[in-house]
């Protein structure tokens, strides 16, 4: 099964589970069913709660939130996840406000899906990756899936079990990546969290105690995890992996326990370089262990995304960046 499928199966599941459940979005119905079949089979299946809408972020998430202050279960589709800057101001100074401004008489189980990310040569406003706009706003989960483990159940779990708002961060290309099994046989180890939104830890199997700890979420977990095997076998580092699904609020006691083992950090995410999910975990370990450790940055440059390939493979992080960044960090030059 790969993450398109995973997800898919989990809107299934959830709107079966839940009559509580409704999806909201453009050109869902099938046959269409959305720009990267996510929601492909849901309109057949459940006509009376599919609910294709005008092309208007602010208001189908407006709606959405109005329909969750009603006691429903809403799943919103924002096309691209560029256009979610369009929708700002009903997530940020409304859904994730309306619980604290009614003293918790209202809950709002708002779950808005969106792809993000380049790779595909879809140019400057297809391409972006702007969950870092999103971090830190009160009263707003944002997660990130990945081909780890299981992203369906990720996303059953935010529909179903949640009743904040959420803004689900699922990367283009992870939708064709087939989900990953780590058993007795398997190259890495992987251990995981026991919260609803896990944080992953992998190691490979055998090799010496990790001097470096890595830290990357949605796509660049993948390129992350590559190149960690390419670092072990080809140059000797050894590194440990640490994957976040919650990007917001933090949850960095699995990465700040790494940390303190190996004294140094490397960030790795698609967003631009500048005032980053990166920067803001390197503050918080630096806030906890101090001079101790040595940390590094790696992202996207501060630029639009190209429409040509070989250009936006010039601006966005890639597994030789990664270990260019790795070799760095521990003096490999």
């Amino acid at each position: 099964m790969n993450v398109l499928q995973a997800l898919n199966g989990s809107l299934h599941a959830s709107m079966a589970e839940s009559e509580q459940v409704y999806f909201l979005g453009e050109d869902i119905l099938e046959p269409y069913g959305g720009a990267f079949k996510v929601a492909r089979g849901l309109s057949t299946t459940y006509p009376d709660r599919v609910i294709t809408t005008p092309v208007s972020e602010a208001g189908i998430v407006g709606l959405g939130t109005g329909m969750a202050l009603r006691g429903l279960k809403v799943v919103v589709e924002i096309m691209f996840g560029d256009f979610i800057a369009l929708a700002a101001d009903q997530i940020i100074n409304h859904a994730a406000k309306l619980r604290w401004m009614s003293q918790a008489k209202v809950r709002i189980p708002l779950v808005i899906r969106t792809p993000m990310g380049g790779g595909r040569g879809y140019g400057p406003t297809h391409s972006q990756t702007l969950e870092k706009h999103f971090l830190g706003v009160p009263g707003l989960r944002v997660l990130a899936v990945t081909s780890m483990d299981d992203p369906g159940e990720l996303l059953k779990s935010a529909i179903l079990e949640d009743d904040d708002p959420i803004l689900f961060i699922e990367h283009k290309l992870l939708y064709a990546k087939t989900i990953q099994i780590f058993n007795d046989t398997s190259e890495f180890t992987l251990q995981k969290s026991g919260e609803r939104y896990p944080v992953y830890h992998l190691k490979i199997v055998g090799t010496p105690a990790p001097t470096l700890t890595i830290t990357a979420y949605g796509y660049m977990a993948e390129l992350a995890r590559q190149a960690v095997q390419r670092l072990a076998f080809e140059f000797e580092i050894f590194a440990d992996l640490v994957v976040p699904t919650q990007l917001s609020p933090f949850n960095l006691d699995l990465l700040l326990e790494c940390l303190a083992n190996t004294g140094r950090l490397l960030t790795i995410e698609e967003g631009t370089h500048t005032h980053g999910w990166g920067a803001e975990v390197v503050a918080h370990a630096v806030e906890t262990h101090g001079a101790r450790i040595q940390a590094k940055r790696l992202a996207a440059r501060d630029m639009p995304i190209p429409a040509s390939g070989p250009l936006e493979k010039s601006v966005i992080p890639d597994v030789e960046g990664i270990i260019k960044a790795a070799r760095e960090i521990t003096g490999q030059k």
